[in-house]
């Protein structure tokens, strides 16, 4: 750890200007005095105006000149997925911390590179999946740790919803294969980290398999024997622009929730009605806490670059499973039409 990071705040350049800055930005207040926000752009207005916006420390003409500046200490890769192996490796060799959003790389075998640059540098990256840190999946692991329902047996999580693109999400160049790879590998995570190890992956593509997938049904068993199933999809409209209800069923009992974390029903070895926490549902202001202390302090965050590629390696064999052939049935269809008996 330098032990001047205990007496001055963290320098962070957010580079891309969209939703994830502004949402960054929201969340990096939380911390006061002990983070001061850069913006770099490739539209330099844009970086200038949310500068101004969100009261920045100041603004960058482009992305490599926040990478080389003295006064920047971490710099968050806020570009599409495409972009973000190449910006991290170019913001490590700059002495940089970085902080890579989510999905970080485009394929699991890029950790290697990012791994041996990190041991190279000094320098740290973290990944920023916030759906490790929303309070729902901490109530949730917790309550699977106290075994309030027993033995886990199904885990029925649906995140269906939505979602209009009509931007680089729509690219396979810039944002990877598709929807489950761009989105759904939040709730990737959110499975793979609720107390269980995965051992197997299986995934069915609803519809024709053609271009970029925006619905995927995913299958993944635990080392317990429980399995669960993701539900995911960009091209169903959903209750409230949101509401969506899931279940986790064990041998004494089950939990209903909603999937964003609004509530949580227990009916176990105890009843409970909770509400994990209105006010960072979405996990971003725990997530940068974390990566504050790690960051100043040189421990590992929770959310580690282990977890991260791990959520990887699962999406990338949930692809290989839908694009396997799929095995039809060998018998004949039987004749269920009313035959007026």
């Amino acid at each position: 750890m330098n032990e001047n990071r205990k007496y001055r705040p963290m320098h962070i350049a957010l580079l891309g200007c969209g939703y994830a800055a502004e949402m960054h930005s929201k969340s990096l207040r939380t911390l006061g005095k002990r983070a001061r926000c850069y913006y770099a752009s490739r539209n330099p207005a844009r970086a200038e105006e949310m500068n101004e916006r969100y009261r920045g420390a100041g603004h960058f003409e482009s992305h490599q000149a926040a990478i080389a500046s003295p006064d920047i200490d971490v710099v968050a890769v806020l570009t599409p997925p495409a972009h973000h192996l190449d910006t991290t490796l170019r913001a490590l060799a700059a002495g940089k911390d970085v902080i890579v959003e989510k999905p970080p790389f485009l394929r699991a075998a890029d950790f290697d590179r990012i791994e041996e640059a990190c041991r190279e540098t000094g320098q740290r990256v973290f990944v920023a999946e916030n759906y490790y840190y929303k309070p729902l999946a901490h109530t949730l692991r917790q309550l699977l740790a106290d075994r309030v329902i027993g033995d886990v047996l199904f885990v029925h999580l649906n995140a269906i919803k939505l979602q209009k693109t009509g931007d680089w999400r729509d690219d396979t160049a810039l944002s990877g294969p598709g929807a489950l790879f761009e989105g759904g590998i939040h709730w990737i995570n959110f499975l793979a980290n609720v107390g269980l190890e995965v051992t197997a992956v299986h995934a069915t593509r609803p519809g024709p398999d053609r271009g970029m997938d925006r619905s995927m049904l995913v299958t993944l068993e635990y080392d317990s024997g429980a399995v669960a199933t993701l539900s995911y999809s960009w091209e169903v409209p959903s209750t409230l622009k949101g509401l969506r209800i899931s279940r986790i069923f064990g041998r004494q009992g089950s939990i209903l929730f909603e999937s964003n974390g609004i509530f949580l029903a227990v009916n176990g070895i105890r009843k409970q009605l909770l509400f994990p926490g209105f006010r960072d549902i979405q996990g971003y202001k725990a997530m940068f806490r974390d990566f504050y202390r790690a960051w100043s302090t040189g421990r590992e965050p929770a959310m580690d670059l282990a977890r991260a590629r791990r959520d990887l390696d699962i999406v990338e064999a949930a692809y290989r499973s839908a694009a396997s052939a799929r095995v039809p049935l060998s018998s004949p269809r039987p004749d269920f039409r009313d035959k007026g008996e």
